[in-house]
Parts: structure tokens; C-alpha cells; sequence
């Protein structure tokens, strides 16, 4: 077994691990009635598979951008959901209920809809992109939705061996985590700052910049939700993204590079948004409840 693979392996694990913690600490009843406003479920699914790849196809037509550059935006642009989203969801004060609903709806609905985005991307650009329905629920499958079920289910067999198991495995997972991205950072690192000269920096920028703002403008008018789903839209899922990619581009080797530079710049701008936004806007709605 190469490093390449054996590294793949452990990012693999970590963030099962992490969704599978996330399923101890819930119940399915959290889960369960997608969302008790149905304008609110619209808003958030708008943001998260719509405006996006709108927002990618823009930065595209008006930038001069290498190819590869090209492909992973837009690769990322159709790739919702990052497993590790709803722990930085309720870490930042997100409603656990929603952080829920909306994560696991969307992991649902990306497998039939990333594959039509992807085919109509291909069809706008020219590219001869494709992804299959099958390929897109493994990711998710593996990803979410089967390490969500199994801790969901220890959590309904041994509720107290769940919780006290989840902050352990919590912690252990994301030391795994970080154990995991450090040969990608040390390999793919120096390529990634070679692309912060040609626009490709910029274009983040706008781009994790745009999701934020949709996202806190379509979250309704209480505080959490607009951040919960200002980080929904602003995150996506370099697993799918890089599958994508490397499907239907595997000779562009400076993909990995761009999703890279991608997932740095997205974690700086979500911090500040934390930082300097969300506790000013509390001071003036602190209280409100959701009415959208």
C-alpha cells in the first residue's frame, strides 16, 4: 500500500468518525420532519444547490482562469455538505435540530442532484463531464449517512455508553483529522501558493464571500439559523468535489491544489464572519425566535 492511499485511508476514517460522534450525541427525532417551515427548508436548499453554482459559473465566464481552476470551482460549487459542517455549525451557536434536518436533507438530495448539475455544467461549458448516481452515493453514503446511522444507533441501544463515548471519539477524530491533512498540506502545499498570483485567490474570496452573505440573508430572521446556514452554503464537500475532478479530469493535476486553497481561505473568512459579524448582529436580535 502507497503513502498516497494510506493517508487517503485515515482522512477516510476521521471523517467518519466525526459524523459517526455527531450521531451520538443525537436522537431521530431530531432528524425526523425535515423542517417545520417549509419556506425556511426552500430558502436553505436555494442557498446551498442553487446559488453556488450560479455564483461558479459567473466567477468563470468572467475570469481568465487555468482550466484546472475552472473545474475545481465548479467541481466544488455542486459538491454540498461537508461532513465536518454540522459540528462547526453548533459550535457556533447553531439550533442543533436544524443543524441536523438540514444536513442530513441535503446529503439526500445531493444524490440526485449533483449528478444533474454536474451533466449541466458539462453542457454549459463544453466539458465532457459526467457523474453517476451510484458514484455520488457512495461518497455520501460513506461519508454521512452511514456513519451518522451507526452512531445514531448505539445512541438508541446504550444511551449512556453513547454519551460518554462521544466526546472521546470527538477529539480523537479530529486529531485524525489533522494527522491526515498534514501530507497533503506538506505535498500539494507548495503548488496551492503558486495559484495565489493568477486570480484564483480572488475568486475564492468572492466565491466563500458570496455564500456567506447568501446564506445569512436567506436564513430567516433568527440569529443561528442565518448562521447555520451561512456556513452551509459557504462550505462544500472536497470529497465530491475531487471525485468529479478526477473522474472526468484526471490529467489536471492542479485541482487538488485549488480545493486546497479553497478549504484554507473558506476556514479564514468563516472565522471572521464568526468573529466580527454574527456576535454584532446578536447584540441587536439576541432573543428573536424564527418566524420565517
Amino acid at each position: 500500500m502507497n503513502f498516497a492511499k494510506l493517508t487517503q485511508m485515515v482522512l477516510t476514517a476521521s471523517v467518519m468518525l466525526i459524523v459517526c460522534s455527531l450521531g451520538l450525541k443525537s436522537t431521530l427525532q431530531e432528524i425526523t420532519q425535515l423542517s417545520q417551515r417549509g419556506m425556511r427548508f426552500i430558502r436553505s436548499l436555494l442557498a446551498m444547490f442553487i446559488i453556488m453554482p450560479v455564483v461558479a459559473g459567473i466567477l468563470v465566464y468572467a475570469l481568465s482562469l487555468p482550466p484546472a481552476i475552472e473545474i475545481a470551482f465548479v467541481a466544488l460549487a455542486v459538491s454540498p455538505v461537508p461532513p465536518v459542517l454540522p459540528r462547526k455549525a453548533l459550535a457556533a451557536g447553531g439550533s442543533r435540530p436544524y443543524v441536523l434536518r438540514l444536513f442530513v436533507a441535503a446529503a439526500m438530495i445531493s444524490i440526485l442532484f449533483v449528478p444533474v448539475e454536474v451533466e449541466l455544467t458539462g453542457i454549459i461549458f463544453g466539458w465532457p463531464a459526467r457523474m453517476s448516481l451510484g458514484a455520488i452515493a457512495r461518497v455520501v453514503t460513506v461519508s454521512i449517512i452511514a456513519p451518522l446511522g451507526v452512531g445514531l444507533a448505539l445512541r438508541r441501544v446504550s444511551p449512556g455508553f453513547a454519551e460518554r463515548l462521544s466526546e472521546p471519539l470527538s477529539r480523537f477524530s479530529t486529531l485524525l483529522l489533522i494527522i491526515s491533512m498534514l501530507p497533503v498540506l506538506f505535498t500539494q502545499g507548495s503548488a496551492a501558493i503558486t495559484l495565489i498570483g493568477n486570480g484564483t485567490l480572488l475568486a475564492i474570496a468572492i466565491f466563500v464571500s458570496v455564500g456567506l452573505i447568501a446564506g445569512n440573508l436567506l436564513g430567516g430572521p433568527n440569529v443561528s439559523d442565518r448562521t447555520v446556514l451561512s456556513l452551509s452554503t459557504a462550505s462544500r464537500h472536497p470529497g465530491i468535489a475531487m471525485a468529479i475532478a478526477s473522474t472526468n479530469f484526471p490529467d489536471q493535476k492542479l485541482v487538488l491544489p485549488a480545493i486546497l486553497l479553497y478549504l484554507i481561505v473558506s476556514a479564514l473568512l468563516s472565522w471572521v464572519f464568526l468573529t466580527w459579524f454574527r456576535p454584532k448582529e446578536r447584540e441587536g436580535t439576541s432573543g428573536r425566535r424564527s418566524a420565517a
